[in-house]
């Protein structure tokens, strides 16, 4: 697993963890860390995918086509 997606991945659990207290605490702000949550887990996933397809020589690495 490539380095970036390891720290996507933190960033991807602490932005969870901090939604869920922001919930509990009744504040609105935890809506951002949602959000926050959800770019990071795409850009955990587009990390590993580029990563496997530069492995299997799957072409040049593109993650979109």
């Amino acid at each position: 697993m490539p380095r970036i997606a390891l720290v996507t991945l933190a960033v991807c659990v602490l932005a969870v963890a901090a939604a869920v207290v922001s919930f509990v605490q009744g504040s609105w702000l935890g809506i951002v860390w949602v959000l926050l949550a959800g770019l990071t887990s795409n850009m955990t996933f587009l990390a590993i995918r580029r990563d496997r397809a530069a492995k299997t020589g799957g072409g040049t690495g593109s993650v979109t086509g």
